[in-house]
């Protein structure tokens, strides 16, 4: 299927769920659900001979872990997983490395950063949120009645979705080599999505295993959370995206975290890195009439925002004043009810 703007989907429809697409001689796609409006993630398997390696592996469910057996069991014909590679610490991407650990004997493979930040969100367990959790909310204009209401739940926890990571991991870094698939892969790391998240670019081949760095028609969330809450990861993901543009071809295949793998990479990361300058363009002049996070939703989104996505949207809406205060293009001050309120500079 052929776009009009260069980028090219070879494939039309993703593999049916306990199946798998040959996108490569030797490396196969695959796909987990998720319980979310994303509802899905892609997961790769790659043909080492005595074996597998396996490129992420959806959330710890039992219909995940079913899924996954009926795929040892059929395309994966039964052999080993000895592997498995962990592109960056989000849940959709981590959640069964130490299933595979565990129970079928697997070596995980992530970077650091990935290793540590998954590890100490599933050791991390909350029965309600956290004092800076709330004052995080508070601050970025959270609704009130949104705010009561989860202030009086469980806040979602990796350990829901996420099986206990081992203790030990293999540590993968910019700059390495991996041999997978019957191919050598330069380990490149982007960020902004996710901190030191691993990307693959193969030597032998046009294949890239980009992740959730570049996907086809979606730009990854990049959030601002009450960890970090004067972090600026947008500078971190337009950085990224225009230093991994410098090795991207057009005629490679992006193997995403999700939608359909796609060729024309140099155009989707010039795409992704246009989004968000022009997401900030408009944020600057919504930014006439002081506002709050919560109030630049319009401004950013451009379509209203429901209540399942509104904790997503908060914190990208986060990231993206706290870029343009730190740029010098936004002031704030503390309102009375306790939330930054930013408008333009000057």
């Amino acid at each position: 299927m052929d776009g009009a703007d260069g980028i090219r989907t070879p494939w039309d429809s993703p593999p049916e769920e306990g199946a798998a697409i040959e996108v490569a001689e030797g490396v196969l796609w695959m796909r987990l659900p998720l319980p979310m409006a994303l509802d899905h993630v892609n997961v790769y398997a790659l043909d080492d001979g005595d074996g597998w390696t396996i490129v992420d592996t959806g959330v710890n469910s039992r219909r995940s872990r079913a899924i996954w057996q009926a795929l040892l069991d059929g395309p994966l014909a039964g052999n080993p997983v000895r592997r498995v590679i962990v592109t960056h610490h989000h849940p959709d991407h981590v959640g069964l490395a130490g299933w595979f650990r565990s129970e079928h004997g697997a070596e995980l493979l992530t970077t650091r950063t990935a290793w540590l930040f998954a590890r100490m969100l599933t050791l991390d367990e909350q029965e309600r949120p956290a004092p800076e959790t709330l004052a995080f909310w508070r601050r970025a204009g959270m609704a009130e009645d949104i705010l009561a209401e989860r202030a009086s739940e469980r806040p979602f926890n990796f350990a829901d979705v996420v099986w206990p990571l081992p203790l030990g991991f293999t540590r993968l870094a910019e700059g390495g080599t991996i041999r997978m698939g019957g191919r050598t892969w330069d380990i490149r790391c982007g960020a902004g999505h996710a901190p030191e998240h691993a990307t693959f670019w193969s030597r032998d081949d046009g294949l890239v295993l980009t992740g959730d760095q570049a996907i086809l028609s979606i730009s990854s969330n990049i959030g601002v959370y009450a960890t970090e809450p004067e972090a600026d990861p947008l500078s971190d993901w337009l950085e990224a995206c225009a230093r991994l543009a410098t090795h991207a071809r057009p005629d490679q295949l992006a193997l995403a975290g999700h939608k359909l793998p796609f060729t024309g990479l140099p155009l989707r990361l010039h795409q992704l890195i246009e989004n968000h300058h022009g997401a900030l363009d408009r944020l600057e002049r919504h930014l006439e009439t002081p506002r709050t996070a919560a109030g630049c939703f319009p401004a950013l989104f451009k379509r209203e925002i429901g209540r399942g996505e509104y904790g997503l949207a908060l914190v990208e809406a986060v990231a993206h004043l706290n870029h343009l205060h730190q740029a010098g293009r936004a002031v704030r001050r503390l309102t009375e009810h306790g939330a930054w309120e930013y408008r333009r500079a000057g």
